[in-house]
């Protein structure tokens, strides 16, 4: 089954999906169709790691100042607490302070790309969090641990951005011309995966260009490790678009 790391973007993606939509929902046509979804989204970050188990997760709409139709949007997909469970059993050896969440449901770093790609919510879909405060190793390590669930028909759908600056999203132009950072720090990215360098992606903050610009916190580059941890077989990169300026919406698969 198919990894991705998908770069979601802001959850106004859901009601103007542009080129992004359009890439997620022929993705969502032509990939081998999953049994369950485990998604690893930027927007849920904790301490430890933890795993829904909700029979009906709710969708969150953990964002303000939006449209009203923003808040009215829902992603009934079902939940799925055996996949929980599995995830458990997984990471009982080398993360042994995970543990399960009976409340969370689906925040919109994971239903927002869910619904372009699977409109029809009949999936059954679960999360785990991030630890951002816990570096890239920590999560490159997290998805290899997490990788034989590939092998059971299980798809991990890790939902971040290539680039996430907040302060020049506020402060910059939205249609203004893409920041020279952007690219620059994404096609960097993209080179060392292509080229399977784990260990400068590791210190991308230290080797890549405008990496501490692209991400002043680590939070929605983490479901990135975690992909290149579990992602087995050749990576390919999709560029979309580049929105408002400083989001590079590149999504990654790996067959």
């Amino acid at each position: 089954m198919t990894t991705l790391f998908i770069s979601h973007g802001a959850p106004t993606l859901a009601m103007e999906p542009g080129a992004t939509g359009r890439l997620l929902a022929e993705l969502g046509r032509s990939l081998p169709r999953p049994d369950a979804i485990l998604a690893v989204s930027a927007h849920w970050d904790t301490t430890q790691p933890r795993v829904s188990a909700v029979q009906h997760p709710e969708t969150i709409h953990d964002f303000g100042g939006f449209p009203r139709q923003m808040y009215e949007i829902q992603y009934p997909a079902p939940g799925a607490p055996a996949l929980a469970m599995r995830v458990l059993e997984i990471l009982a050896d080398s993360f042994p302070t995970a543990r399960m969440d009976a409340k969370r449901g689906l925040d919109h770093g994971a239903w927002v790309p869910l619904m372009l790609m699977y409109p029809q919510a009949d999936i059954p879909v679960t999360q785990l969090s991030i630890q951002s405060s816990a570096g890239p190793l920590v999560h490159y390590k997290l998805g290899q641990a997490l990788s034989a669930l590939q092998q059971e028909n299980i798809m991990l759908l890790c939902s971040g951005a290539i680039t996430h600056n907040l302060h020049d999203f506020f402060t910059s132009d939205r249609n203004a011309a893409v920041l020279d950072y952007v690219p620059a720090f994404s096609d960097w990215v993209a080179g060392r995966i292509a080229s399977k360098d784990i260990q400068s992606l590791l210190d991308y903050r230290q080797l890549a260009p405008g990496g501490n610009r692209a991400h002043p916190h680590e939070d929605h580059l983490m479901p990135l490790f975690v992909a290149l941890g579990a992602a087995q077989g050749k990576s390919v990169r999709y560029e979309p678009e580049n929105t408002y300026g400083i989001l590079a919406m590149d999504t990654y698969v790996w067959h």
